[in-house]
């Protein structure tokens, strides 16, 4: 066979078109299941009897999944065909989603995350590999790469919008039904177009490495437990958190000494030896933190402006449009071999616009248009960012070492979704504290200007039928609450603050490095795999 033509994978009657179709509906389903207990968080914890940091712990185990088995994964997708591969995922994918259907409790759900992020792992693999047997070009990899992560940045955003109105007219877990029907039409048409041929040598299935999987998965899914509930329990004043602290020590003491004694380790640790590699890294830990501070937007336009879900889906589209925006005109500077840095400055600019922008629009009282550009800068800035950076950090090492650079990146991107979501909640639960405990000092009863206002709520209150008493009383409950509003505003202010803060020094970082601007992004190796 001609080394030009693409792998005969589907059948020769199939047309370009429904492949096209066939790889979306791949994709599709297992980046929905990513996020989708955070497609409405309030919903997801009610309906389990949790609250919101149980859900966002099983988004974290579904990540870890993800990050855990991804090295392990690539020896069975080298030991398999790659239908028989899809067909055997897929229906291991359906199932966990109808457990999921079917419980409720969360000693069930959080196995079953844990679960389908290792399955998801193996979507990514195939789907990614099936995109680069497709197109035969020298833009294969690029446009692949950014196909697939446009898909996983808008995972969020999609989320919200399809499942808005059935998680409205339905229990919370209507939403994994609807995920297990939506692999059908992708497994049907795979089943009748996709040939039972390989894109790999056929590689035993022996020596397989679990003890490493073991190690690395135990310590990632207790440093997401860290980061989660650590400021809940007070860090390391609770002795579950100290326990887990000291588990991750052990366990990466045991993982690292076990890499450097194998003959073919789990991850090759001497990536770590290369200056792009590391500087790569720092840019994506930085952009995930900074990618997830629009979780705090979404707050405040919940409980602050009282959008419901439906509308707050529909704002989010503008984000979402964001998104594809930057990630199109990220690939096309990346097939024109740009400099790094060229990709990186504009991108954190739109990012340091959005944050400075929002900072001023934090108030009681908005108008919802104001926020639709912002949201569409900020998507932009992600988008930016997010190919280019993982493009530039994996031809940053050895063609041979790709793989172990991918799954690095891919550790620090976990990384950086949990650090977010524990410096959310320090600032949330300690910076809300300050600042109600700092307007009490100032509100008291015997303020002129505070019982002017009681006054003239429970006028107000009064006019509108309520008796005189129930109104003084009720009058009181609406200021708490608007004390309550402001610790929320200035709360989001002070993050946004930082945020900024942070992005004006990594900015002067990536001014400062001079062999930056002598850096392209290109990948030397047709046979990377996503990150």
């Amino acid at each position: 066979m001609d080394k030009g033509m693409p792998i005969p994978i589907f059948k020769s009657w199939t047309p370009e078109w429904l492949i096209k179709v066939i790889l979306f509906l791949l994709i599709l389903p297992g980046i929905v299941i990513f996020f989708l207990p955070m497609a409405n968080i309030n919903a997801a914890a009610g309906y389990y009897g949790s609250e919101p940091a149980d859900i966002q712990f099983a988004v974290a185990l579904f990540y870890a999944g993800y990050v855990g088995f991804y090295s392990l994964e690539r020896r069975f997708f080298a030991y398999l065909a790659a239908k028989e591969y899809y067909v055997v995922f897929t229906f291991l994918q359906v199932a966990t989603c109808i457990c999921c259907y079917l419980t409720n409790e969360l000693y069930i759900f959080f196995p079953l995350r844990f679960l389908q992020g290792m399955l998801f792992a193996c979507t990514v693999n195939l789907s990614l590999s099936l995109m680069f047997t497709r197109l035969v070009s020298e833009r294969a990899r690029e446009v692949s790469f950014s196909v697939f992560f446009g898909f996983l940045l808008c995972a969020m955003p999609f989320n919200n919008f399809v499942t808005a109105d059935m998680i409205d007219a339905f229990n919370f877990n209507i939403v994994y039904k609807a995920t297990a029907f939506a692999y059908m039409p992708g497994l049907l048409l795979v089943l009748l177009t996709m040939n039972s041929v390989r894109l790999n040598v056929k590689f035993p299935l022996y020596n397989l490495d679990w003890q490493s999987f073991a190690l690395y998965g135990a310590a990632l899914c207790l440093f997401a437990y860290i980061m989660i509930y650590g400021q809940e329990y007070y860090w390391l004043e609770d002795a579950r958190i100290r326990n887990s602290a000291i588990a991750i020590v052990l366990l990466l003491l045991i993982y690292i000494v076990r890499q450097y004694r194998m003959r073919r380790p789990y991850l090759h640790l001497g990536v770590f030896k290369f200056r792009n590699f590391k500087v790569g890294l720092l840019v994506l830990f930085i952009m995930y933190i900074c990618r997830f501070a629009s979780g705090i937007t979404n707050t405040f336009y919940t409980t602050v402006l009282k959008f419901d879900p439906i509308h707050l889906s529909y704002i989010n589209l503008l984000n979402m449009a964001g998104l594809i925006t930057g990630v199109i005109i990220a690939c096309w500077l990346i097939l024109k071999k740009r400099h790094i840095r060229t990709l990186w400055m504009p991108g954190f600019a739109l990012l340091l616009v959005f944050h400075i922008w929002m900072f001023f629009l934090f108030d009681i009282q908005a108008d919802e248009f104001n926020y639709f550009l912002p949201l569409f800068i900020q998507g932009a800035g992600v988008g930016f960012i997010m190919v280019p950076t993982i493009v530039y950090t994996i031809s940053a090492v050895p063609v041979a070492w790709g793989a172990s650079a991918s799954a690095v990146c891919l550790a620090i991107r976990f990384l950086g979704f949990c650090v977010s979501i524990a410096l959310i909640n320090y600032f949330e639960l300690f910076g809300k504290s300050r600042h109600y405990n700092a307007f009490q000092d100032h509100l008291t009863k015997v303020d002129p200007v505070v019982r002017q206002t009681l006054r003239m709520q429970a006028h107000h209150l009064e006019a509108r039928g309520m008796a005189a008493g129930k109104a003084m009383r009720a009058s009181g409950k609406l200021l708490v609450n608007s004390v309550h509003t402001q610790g929320h505003l200035r709360f989001a202010m002070d993050y946004y603050e930082l945020m900024s803060c942070l992005i004006i020094v990594t900015l002067l970082l990536i001014m400062l490095f001079p062999y930056l601007n002598r850096t392209a992004v290109y990948l030397r190796s047709r046979r990377l795999s996503p990150a």
